[in-house]
């Protein structure tokens, strides 16, 4: 069986073609400035060599069309016709208390999805495109929404309500809802196979790690604490994003630097973190290569991230009383081997103990924990779009 997989942004949509058989990534590809000038398909079919596609793409249905027909080109496509898709996985960032799991996207899904947009205004309107075009342009195809809150439904109620009155969760569902749930999700799968253990008797404290950041207690296979909270701008220090902060504050610089709304949460998310504090850059590998050159500045903003990772992962200790595994993964967690050793220091006092030469690694799984009796410390590059595709697989073959 192949399935297509989905990625909606609001200008751009990444895409691969897996065919579940094997698990093998047939072809995969990334469109950009969809309704922008500019617009181009890249597009990469396993065992050949990448194309880019420049044509003017006004809208996702057009850019869904222009992937559909790289996917059965002569040429450089890796199938012959649709009819070889099987089935279509739609990742969908927000699902609020309405979806604990992947569903068959219907009429019912389609209507909770509208509902959930004040919720994530900036990433469901163009999830919803993506799910509206392919329906569009393959109605007979079954189509699966997955939910980077759903791995996070099950956190319980202590741990997700915020200490206001109850009567706004009621009124507009203000909670923790948590994000990068399928990535957490793999990625504690994926340690339990490499250790030989039964999910369900593992304790996991999982990092992803990238210029959006979280850190996920996952108790016996499910969630039970998040760093990323009602929007994904709680919890750590990220590339732009501020993270934790005392909430008196936002109003004191609105008012100090007479700022909109719309321009204070511009300052939160995208001018805030790493970037704030350094002053250089979001980009961590730009921020490692300050510091090494003797940039204070920089090295604060390492410093920061790294000791709120460092918090996080102390008090998911003490949730769960004791940790098997802690993982690192994503795009700072899987490649920086200054980041994960700065993480690590101090932690010895709760087993957690690195070894120096195994943490030489980029990239691939591996296991850089020091000794057999401490908390194994794993890297594991992340798969959210084979944790998609597999969702999408279990419900269509129902």
């Amino acid at each position: 069986m192949n399935i297509l997989i989905i990625n909606c942004g609001s200008s751009s949509l990444k895409y691969q073609l897996i065919n579940m058989d094997n698990e093998e990534v047939l072809a995969k590809g990334l469109v950009e400035r969809i309704g922008i000038e500019g617009s181009q398909v890249k597009h990469t079919t396993t065992g050949k060599e990448e194309v880019i596609i420049k044509e003017t793409m006004n809208d996702h249905r057009k850019a869904l069309e222009l992937v559909l027909n790289a996917l059965i080109d002569s040429n450089y496509g890796a199938i012959s016709s649709m009819d070889e898709i099987n089935a279509v996985g739609h990742r969908v960032v927000h699902g609020g208390e309405r979806f604990a799991s992947s569903v068959v996207i219907d009429d019912e899904v389609m209507e909770a999805l509208h509902d959930c947009i004040d919720l994530a205004p900036l990433h469901n309107p163009p999830n919803i495109m993506g799910i509206e075009a392919c329906k569009e342009l393959m109605p007979n195809t079954p189509m699966v929404g997955v939910f980077d809150t759903a791995f996070h439904q099950t956190i319980p109620m202590a741990n997700y309500i915020y200490p206001l009155p109850y009567e706004l969760y009621e009124k507009y569902g203000i909670r923790k809802y948590g994000f990068h749930g399928t990535s957490h999700k793999y990625v504690a799968i994926r340690a339990a196979e490499i250790l030989d253990k039964d999910i369900r008797d593992l304790n996991i404290i999982s990092c992803h790690l990238g210029n959006g950041a979280s850190v996920c207690a996952i108790q016996g296979g499910k969630s039970v604490e998040t760093s990323m909270g009602f929007t994904p701008l709680e919890g750590l220090a990220m590339g732009t994003r501020s993270g934790d902060l005392d909430p008196a504050i936002i109003p004191f610089i609105m008012e100090k630097e007479n700022l909109t709304f719309d321009e204070a949460n511009e300052l939160f998310n995208k001018k805030s973190g790493v970037l704030g504090i350094s002053g250089i850059s979001s980009d961590f590998r730009d921020l490692e290569e300050a510091a090494e050159a003797g940039n204070k500045r920089a090295q604060l903003a390492l410093d920061v991230f790294a000791n709120r990772v460092r918090k996080y992962i102390g008090a998911y200790t003490a949730v769960m009383c004791d940790v098997d595994a802690l993982i690192f993964t994503a795009g700072i967690g899987e490649n920086s081997v200054y980041i994960r050793e700065k993480i690590c220091e101090g932690l010895e006092c709760i087993g957690i103990m690195l070894d120096k030469e195994r943490n030489k690694v980029r990239g691939k799984e591996s296991i850089i924990s020091r000794s057999i009796i401490s908390t194994a410390i794993l890297v594991i590059p992340t798969n959210e779009e084979l944790m998609i595709a597999r969702d999408t697989l279990e419900l269509v073959s129902k």
